[in-house]
C-alpha cells in the first residue's frame, strides 16, 4: 500500500481509493459517493472491519509503551482518502516511513492507515455501509440494492461460497464470483455482456 499511496501523492489526483484486486468496483456509485463529501473537509470513508475499534502499543521513550484505539476501514472492501487528508499523512505515510509506522504499532497497512489518520492527525474514519469485503454474508444484498453499492467482494467461508445471489446472464460455472453478471447488469452495453434479446 505504501507504493500506492506515494504514487497518488506524486499524481496531483484529488482521491486515493485502495481496493483489493479480488473486488468488484462500480464506478458510478463510487464517484457519486464521493461527490457527496465536502471538498474542504478531510475525508476516511470505508467500512470498519470490526464493531469496535482496534487497540495497538504505541513505543513511547524511555521503553514504555501507551495503548491507543482506532477505527480502520478493512482493505478487503476498500476505502478511500482525499487529497487534504493525504498530504497531512505525508510524515508518517510517505517513502518507506509507511512500513515504519506499520512495524512500529506491528499492525497489517489497512489498520496503519487509521493509526495515522486518528491517532496522529485526529481524524476519523467515515462508515459507509456501501464498501462490502467477503467477511460478510454477500447473499443479503438484494438485487435492486447492487447497483447503489460501492465495492462488493466474493470468498469461500466455511467450505461454502459466499457470493452475492443475482441471477444473469453468465452461469454460476462461468462467472462463479458473479462479477460479470452484476457487470452486465449495471452495463448492459458493455461489449461482451450478452444483448437483452439474446437472453
Amino acid at each position: 500500500m505504501a507504493a500506492e499511496f506515494d504514487t497518488f501523492l506524486a499524481s496531483g489526483l484529488r482521491w486515493f481509493c485502495h481496493v483489493d484486486d479480488d473486488n468488484y468496483v462500480n464506478p458510478r456509485a463510487l464517484l457519486q459517493l464521493l461527490r457527496a463529501f465536502p471538498l474542504a473537509r478531510d475525508v476516511y470513508v470505508g467500512r470498519p472491519s470490526l464493531n469496535r475499534p482496534i487497540h495497538a502499543s504505541e513505543p513511547q521513550p524511555h521503553n514504555r509503551t501507551r495503548l491507543v484505539q482506532f477505527w480502520f476501514a478493512t482493505g478487503g472492501a476498500g476505502f478511500c482518502i482525499n487529497r487534504k487528508l493525504a498530504l497531512k499523512m505525508a510524515p508518517w505515510a510517505s517513502g518507506s516511513r509507511f512500513m515504519d509506522t506499520s512495524a512500529l504499532i506491528r499492525l497489517p497497512d489497512d489498520c496503519t492507515m487509521g493509526y495515522i489518520i486518528e491517532c496522529k492527525l485526529g481524524g476519523r474514519l467515515q462508515p459507509s455501509p456501501l464498501f462490502h469485503s467477503h467477511l460478510e454474508t454477500l447473499q443479503l444484498l438484494r438485487t435492486a440494492q447492487l447497483p447503489e453499492q460501492v465495492t462488493l467482494s466474493y470468498g469461500v467461508f466455511e467450505g461454502k461460497l459466499n457470493v452475492i445471489k443475482l441471477q444473469g446472464p453468465f452461469s454460476p460455472e462461468e462467472d462463479p464470483s458473479r462479477f460479470r453478471s452484476l457487470h452486465c447488469l449495471l452495463y448492459p452495453d458493455t461489449p461482451w455482456c450478452p444483448q437483452l434479446g439474446a437472453r
